[in-house]
């Protein structure tokens, strides 16, 4: 008789164990998808100056993004890159970082031809 309900506790116990398993890998991955999607939006606005950059860089325009969407653009990132040393996001500082590293790259190739 005593078995059976240390059994039955025992399955209660790691019934328990498994819901509270479940709920942190659903939280978890939620967490990771949030995350996610933070640093495509990252990336994405390291991108905005990119197709224009490159035309220049071909020479099928001679038009250069306007000063003051770039100007916003890299205000913006900067908040970001403060944001993300406040939190300790070791990707996104990766990802700002290496932006502007790229970025400086791409205006001087066309600024400094």
């Amino acid at each position: 008789m005593e078995t059976k309900v240390v059994n039955k506790n025992l399955i209660d116990l790691a019934k328990q164990y498994l819901k509270l398993l479940w709920k942190e890998v659903k939280n978890s991955i939620k967490q990771v998808s949030i995350d996610g999607i933070g640093w495509a939006a990252l990336i994405a606005l390291h991108l905005v100056t990119v197709p224009s950059l490159f035309g220049l860089m071909a020479g099928l325009t001679d038009f250069t993004p306007p000063v003051d969407m770039v100007l916003i653009l890299w205000g913006a990132l900067a908040l970001f890159y403060v944001k993300s040393i406040l939190e300790k996001n070791v990707v996104s500082i990766v990802i700002i970082g290496l932006g502007f590293i790229a970025q400086s790259i791409m205006m001087a190739l066309v600024f400094f031809k």
